[in-house]
């Protein structure tokens, strides 16, 4: 079995589904964590938020945004934005699962989609929206070597942040927050393999760490 067959199975398994139906009703968001396959590694694409964004400029994240009234579903919302920021069609990704939501720093809930994507893919960044499109192999963020973590006040969890210097434009960029726990997320449970520092949950049950985590942030809303 080639290593996105086994991917494919692994992630399978934390898909989500409606666990988490029982939250009360929250403006939601979603984003899709495009995930590849280059010379036996996987690797996640990513994006540089606009300087010129009202929220989050400048920052690294994934493709996604808000939900909008048309979008069936937290997936639907994923591949719409994808498409909006990157020129990413929806046909073109293989939709694995949804992994457990977030609430973010502006009271989103936010639920990451994780999705295939072919190696050939070029982006085509919408410059209103992003300013760059890079990669990064994803088990990069199983490693202490460039990851800190800091606490920040009224979230129960310390963000993670990662320095990850992009050898196709040797550019530094810094990966935190949302976006970096995210991606920790996806390494482990694609990988099957805890990271080199402590992340609060374990392979046999996330789901209790983030089901936690979210109900706290809840009651402080």
């Amino acid at each position: 079995m080639d290593i996105k067959e086994t991917v494919k199975i692994a992630l399978k398994k934390y898909d989500v589904g409606d666990v988490f139906s029982y939250l009360p009703v929250m403006q939601k968001a979603s984003v899709l964590i495009p995930v590849f396959v280059r010379g036996g590694e996987l690797h996640v694409l990513m994006t540089l938020r606009s300087p010129h964004l009202k929220s989050n400029a400048g920052e690294v994240c994934f493709p996604g945004g808000k939900s909008d009234p048309e979008d069936q579903d937290e997936v639907d919302t994923a591949l719409r934005e994808a498409k909006e920021e990157i020129g990413l069609p929806p046909e073109q990704v293989e939709v694995v699962c949804k992994l457990f939501p977030i609430i973010n720093k502006r009271g989103l809930l936010v639920t990451p989609v994780v999705g295939f994507i072919e190696e050939s893919f070029v982006a085509q960044a919408n410059p209103a929206e992003v300013s760059e499109v890079f990669t990064v192999p994803l088990d990069f963020f199983r490693q202490k070597a460039a990851h800190s973590v800091y606490p920040v006040p009224r979230i129960p969890e310390p963000l993670h942040s990662f320095f990850y210097s992009d050898p196709s434009s040797g550019k530094q960029q810094h990966i935190w927050g949302l976006t970096a726990m995210l991606a920790i997320l996806v390494a482990v449970l694609a990988t099957q393999k805890m990271p080199e520092f402590n992340v609060g949950f374990d392979l046999d049950n996330p789901l209790a760490f983030f089901q936690h985590n979210i109900d706290l942030r809840i009651s402080k809303l």
